[in-house]
């Protein structure tokens, strides 16, 4: 998959639950081809790839599908039987109300409620989980299923009026706003999010098959994939993968081309960008910044190489970046690679 990179922040949050159990994280980490190294870099990020490797691994050493993170565990499988309970579902509202009431049944559970308020719908989280910094990250972790799964059900992605969390804002904060694709707040009075109450009544769309597919790689996929691209950025970022993959050195497609390509106006595209919180310079840069953290975790791809692929007139520019974006080198950051502590 090609898609946004995770923040060293998450990785490291996402291990405290094993950490506080006693488990040793190392060779997860080594599993997941993440350095170990790594984690003391404050700008480095991994790929989606090597996190879900790494949420997988923790789902095992942890046998707890919060990881850890919870006040009491989740045993395996309660994922898998919430998700087969819902596709019985007539629309997204019956599905959302039978997950909340099928988590309710377990003691430490998360404390789920679907709420209507004229025509906003609001799903959110009533138990506070601020304790501990885990409990931070797995209402986070909450949040992202929650959402991505609902819009799995019904085959589209929902459009979020805005995201809340109860807890103050942790250092990868930048990257909530483009994951939840709307305003993000922090330290409000509980964790939720808004979205059109008309989605409640759009019909799921899956079966069973649909769903022992899914479970092949959820929920840790969920937590690394793209969400359902139908936002005016998702397009965009598109346009600039399709370049990386046909061209060498890469054309990615100037503002005007991609709005002809939208059959909309430069303005045009430019303001719903903003309104989505990005702009076209932001995104080629989060694209390049992808797509150079992903080659070089893979390791085959000479340096130099990956430079002219990404679209860079000259290897300087292309280090200058990188710098820009992780604080190191290209070589440096390749040399985290296969590291031991």
């Amino acid at each position: 998959m090609s898609g946004r990179t995770v923040t060293v922040h998450c990785v490291r949050a996402a291990l405290g639950g094993a950490q506080r159990l006693g488990i040793d994280t190392v060779p997860l980490l080594q599993e997941a081809r993440i350095a170990p190294l790594l984690l003391g870099d404050e700008q480095a990020r991994v790929t989606p790839e090597q996190f879900a490797r790494l949420v997988r691994g923790l789902h095992r050493a942890t046998g707890d599908e919060f990881l850890g993170l919870g006040t009491a565990p989740s045993r395996p499988g309660t994922f898998a039987m919430m998700c087969h309970a819902c596709i019985g579902c007539r629309d997204l509202g019956a599905a959302l109300e039978r997950a909340a009431r099928f988590y309710g049944l377990f003691p430490g559970g998360p404390d789920l409620v679907l709420e209507r308020h004229g025509g906003e719908a609001v799903f959110a989280l009533r138990s506070d989980l601020r304790e501990r910094a885990e409990g931070r990250f797995l209402a986070e972790c909450l949040m992202v299923v929650w959402h991505r799964l609902a819009s799995w059900l019904i085959g589209r992605r929902i459009a979020l009026h805005w995201t809340a969390f109860a807890h103050a804002a942790p250092p990868y904060a930048a990257d909530h706003g483009p994951m939840f694709g709307c305003p993000v707040r922090f330290g409000a009075e509980r964790t939720g999010a808004g979205f059109d109450a008309r989605w409640l009544a759009a019909p799921v769309v899956r079966d069973e098959a649909g769903v022992t597919e899914l479970l092949r790689r959820a929920p840790a996929e969920l937590l690394s994939r793209r969400e359902y691209g139908t936002t005016v950025a998702e397009q965009v970022r598109r346009s600039f993968l399709r370049a990386l993959r046909e061209g060498r050195p890469a054309r990615l497609p100037e503002v005007a081309q991609i709005a002809e390509r939208l059959a909309v106006s430069p303005a045009t595209l430019r303001r719903r960008l903003q309104a989505e919180g990005t702009s076209y310079r932001r995104l080629v840069d989060q694209v390049r910044r992808e797509a150079a953290l992903a080659g070089l975790a893979e390791g085959r791809e000479p340096i130099a190489e990956l430079a002219v692929r990404l679209g860079f007139s000259e290897d300087t520019a292309f280090h200058r970046a990188f710098r820009r974006w992780t604080g190191t080198t290209p070589g440096a950051y390749r040399g985290y690679r296969g590291q031991q502590i």
